[in-house]
């Protein structure tokens, strides 16, 4: 067979548009994902939950035993919060393994905009925290640590 480099130009141009094809799909999602992030919080029983709580996380260190009590407390609006929000690890039987990278985008940047209600909020110590949280692995913990360098960038 005879593989021209006219050829090779037009399989590789076939390969960029399907890449891009891919990537815009992925792009809509996220849009998508954007535009109802967190809708189900603006109605009961969540709403009246949060009103009451959202003051006192954010007085809270994360991760600290008076933020864990402060979660027993929101239990109704939790579950149903994250029975309804699949960006939660908390939504699925295996947790951050049973997320699709979209779940996972969401989640970081979910995480981050969290950390910038904390009087004391830190993405890095967030991750941190999370890691034995959601027992995701050192490379997990990495990549998200190379995402919020993007964060940054914004500030």
């Amino acid at each position: 067979m005879n593989y021209s480099k006219e050829d090779c130009i037009k399989d590789t141009k076939e390969h960029i548009g399907q890449v891009r094809e891919f990537m815009l799909m992925f792009a809509h999602k996220l849009i998508q994902r954007a535009l109802v992030h967190d809708d189900s919080k603006l109605e009961n029983p969540e709403v009246d939950i949060f009103t009451e709580y959202t003051p006192k996380l954010k007085h809270s260190t994360y991760g600290s035993d008076e933020y864990k009590t402060f979660l027993k407390e929101m239990q109704v609006a939790l579950k149903h919060h994250y029975a309804n929000n699949s960006h939660h690890p908390e939504h699925y039987d295996n947790g951050i393994r049973g997320m699709d990278l979209a779940d996972i985008v969401e989640m970081i940047c979910d995480w981050k905009a969290a950390t910038m209600r904390h009087t004391d909020g830190d993405i890095r110590k967030s991750i941190e925290l999370n890691k034995d949280r959601f027992s995701y692995s050192d490379d997990l913990r990495d990549i998200f640590i190379n995402t919020v360098k993007m964060f940054d960038q914004g500030e």
